[in-house]
């Protein structure tokens, strides 16, 4: 591959070089010198292009190159060398710009393969020794320390171990390991050191086994087949047949070579790889890589979308989604002291716990005699109290739990979230609930995939099928494949693929497989790993998902723009050698037309330059669209209290719920009220100025309506509350519009906030 690169960088040079000394040998008066300059510069391509069509020929592929080779030794036969120079630069520079695209984009696997674990602490005789991993041998026991990737399959022997398997298998949270469970080369020890041993060699564990999938996937793919090959089985008869007839008419050579000159395939050679390079360098520009032309054809044709889940739909690590909280407890204090203690952990659950804090604006303590009980939880003190933060089974009796405990347990179930429960000098006071969350832009990105024709999109993970199936229908995804193994990946990948072109998406080392054996791959390269990036055609260097809907119809204009240059240039190209069959053009004049003909088409394909989507009229600026969106930030502290004052209300006495209750409608007055009209006053007019279609904003209205008309309703409630004997019955009724208020506005923030996206500059 890498000499035939070679040879087509030697023949354009070639080709321009005899182009430019025959201008020159022309401009100084040496017609003689310019003739024999331009065949000089002609012949070689001529030959190389006569070696690959044999080969084609003898692989079964016959396409336009066979045009440009009769049209290049006709002209060189009939005397006029000048139109066999411009077409052996036509050609040459063609095959050329390809290159550059490729050359640009190509990455191998290296990155993938200096991953992967060299050496391996091996116990022998109570002494620990480096080995090379190829020495290790199956029953061995080997140390695998803090920070440091599995090397080779094997079972736990410690009594318990934190393994981060993202990198293998998907599941975004560290899992914790019993002793005797398996543990996965290329897995990370997220804990403190422990003892495996070994179940299989390095070249046959699990790790190896993706390097060789990706590897074999990416030598077993099709070469790209350029979309004028299809158009030359027209052509190339036409040309033929016309140049047969002008010659059968007149008896004249001269004018079956004008129609030769006329029927030189510049447009067919030049049109498609012109505007799927300029199709890759739009792509570049939104931070989309395209590994050349074929991967942007591909993208085009794509009918099925495969999504990993961890990292592609979801951001890819736990994030805090609620403080669950004793009857009266604070959900800033919980999260206060949780934090505080976390400090001193390096667990991954750890740094999820104290960046929400930081985010929430608390101040945390410093903690003081902490102990950490691997796989359970640590326990400290913060200001002379003693605070534990850890497992169900760590700080919950066997007996029989309070209903708030229960209640925490069971969301934590039905959001498929993690569960950190938190005491202070043994009693329990609260619980944090962390997991994977949805991206921020992935519902717009499955909206612009919708739009941009994909008809089926399925999400295929190594995570549990409760989370996956929850994620599935959030999304409204056609179909939902949990607790697959890289393998299972790639055979879900062919199985779509028998069906209709595929492209997978995906971020992580377990994705890289599935990524190289779909019709075109497309990486997560801002925040995944390398492997995956090199085993895809396209890597979106931006983290953002919606940038795969943005490459795809950047991807069919191009192919749009494409076909468009080609059924054009073969049209007035066809013109031509009608009107040279007729007499009506001689070899030059046919040749000047000709070149016409290839400037306008260059043009035109060049046009996939510009931005796909033109987007006329005034935009929001980025600091205006980030301003909107701290501004929701700030109410979401707001809400997080009046849920808590929700579910508070299930515990206390009528009595004391007036206070709560009055607290909620102070917070939803001074903050929600006061956002909503601040929305409807200053921000909405913004948005009708920039947005085509006024209607969504109508809609979003009505939701402010609704909000301003329940926090009306609680405030009406907050009146009738008597000052004593409170119904039980208004309780629950304020409950009731207490909570629909903190839905509807969440909601109605997530839908601005994709109207800010789409309108951002």
């Amino acid at each position: 591959m890498a000499l035939e690169r070679v040879l087509r960088w030697t023949l354009v040079t070639i080709a321009v070089a005899g182009l430019t000394a025959g201008v020159g040998a022309t401009v100084a008066g040496r017609p003689d010198l310019a003739d024999l300059a331009w065949e000089l510069g002609t012949a070689p391509v001529v030959g190389g292009l006569a070696v690959s069509i044999v080969r084609d020929l003898r692989s079964g592929r016959f396409g336009v190159d066979a045009i440009a080779l009769l049209s290049m030794s006709a002209a060189l036969a009939l005397g006029q060398p000048l139109a066999g120079a411009v077409v052996a630069l036509m050609y040459s520079g063609g095959s050329v710009l390809e290159d550059i695209a490729i050359a640009r984009a190509e990455r191998d696997l290296r990155s993938l393969v200096d991953r992967a674990p060299r050496l391996a602490h091996r116990k022998s005789n109570e002494r620990i020794e480096e080995v090379s991993i190829e020495k290790v041998a199956i029953g061995e026991e080997l140390l695998v320390r803090a920070g440091e990737i599995v090397p080779v399959d094997g079972v736990l022997g410690s009594i318990s171990a934190t393994i981060d398997e993202s990198a293998v298998t998907g599941e975004p949270i560290p899992v914790e390991k019993a002793r005797g469970s398996a543990v996965l080369s290329g897995s990370l020890n997220a804990g403190e050191t422990f003892e495996l041993t070994v179940t299989a060699p390095a070249g046959e564990s699990t790790y190896a086994g993706i390097v060789r999938m990706v590897t074999a996937a990416q030598t077993a793919k099709a070469p790209f087949v350029r979309m004028a090959d299809r158009f030359a089985l027209i052509l190339l008869p036409v040309t033929f047949v016309l140049a047969f007839l002008a010659w059968w008419i007149s008896g004249d050579l001269t004018r079956s070579l004008a129609v030769l000159v006329a029927a030189t395939p510049c447009p067919l050679i030049l049109a498609a790889p012109v505007a799927f390079i300029a199709g890759v360098a739009q792509a570049a520009g939104r931070g989309i890589l395209a590994k050349g032309g074929g991967a942007l054809e591909a993208l085009a044709r794509a009918h099925t979308v495969l999504f990993d889940k961890t990292g592609t739909l979801t951001v890819g690590g736990a994030r805090l989604l609620s403080v669950e909280v004793a009857p009266g407890q604070d959900a800033d204090e919980i999260l206060t002291l949780a934090a505080s203690l976390e400090q001193a952990s390096h667990h991954v659950l750890a740094k999820a716990v104290v960046a929400a804090a930081v985010d929430r604006g608390l101040k945390l303590k410093p903690p003081e005699h902490v102990k950490e009980v691997m796989g359970s939880g640590l326990s400290g003190m913060i200001d002379s109290r003693h605070v534990t933060a850890g497992s169900r089974a760590m700080l919950l009796s066997h007996g029989q739990l309070s209903p708030w405990e229960l209640r925490a347990i069971r969301r934590a179930s039905w959001r498929s979230a993690l569960i950190v429960f938190i005491a202070v000098d043994g009693r329990p006071i609260g619980a944090l609930l962390l997991a994977d969350e949805l991206r921020a832009d992935t519902p717009r990105a499955i909206r612009l995939l919708r739009d941009a024709g994909i008809a089926r999109m399925v999400m295929v993970t190594g995570d549990r099928a409760a989370a996956a199936q929850a994620v599935g229908a959030a999304l409204d995804l056609d179909a939902v494949l949990a607790d697959r193994v890289p393998s299972d990946k790639v055979e879900a990948v062919r199985s779509e693929q028998r069906l209709h072109p595929t492209i997978m998406v995906g971020d992580g080392i377990n994705d890289a497989p599935a990524l190289a054996v779909a019709d075109i791959g497309v990486a997560l390269g801002a925040r995944g790993a390398s492997a995956s990036s090199e085993a895809a055609d396209v890597v979106i260097l931006a983290d953002r998902l919606d940038r795969v809907g943005e490459a795809i119809v950047i991807a069919q204009r191009a192919r749009r723009i494409a076909l468009q240059s080609i059924v054009v240039g073969m049209g007035l190209s066809l013109l031509a050698m009608v009107a040279a069959t007729l007499g009506w053009l001689d070899p030059v004049p046919a040749a000047i037309i000709q070149e016409v003909i290839d400037v306008a088409v260059i043009l035109n394909a060049l046009r996939a330059l510009t931005p796909a989507l033109i987007r006329n009229g005034p935009r929001i600026t980025t600091e205006q669209g980030l301003t909107l969106h701290h501004d929701h930030q700030a109410l979401f502290k707001d809400l997080d209290r009046l849920r808590s004052i929700v579910d508070a209300l299930d515990d206390v006495m009528p009595e004391s719920a007036a206070a709560l209750i009055g607290e909620a409608n102070g917070l939803v007055q001074r903050s929600v009220v006061m956002h909503e009209r601040a929305d409807e006053d200053s921000v909405y007019p913004k948005l009708a100025e920039v947005l085509r279609e006024r209607h969504g904003l109508s809609a979003m209205s009505r939701a402010h309506r609704e909000i301003l008309h329940l926090s009306r309703l609680l405030a009406r409630i907050v009146e009738d509350l008597p000052s004593e004997n409170v119904d039980r019955y208004l309780v629950r009724d304020a409950q009731r519009v207490i909570e629909a208020i903190e839905t509807l506005v969440r909601m109605h923030t997530a839908q601005e906030e994709d109207i800010y996206e789409s309108v951002a500059a």
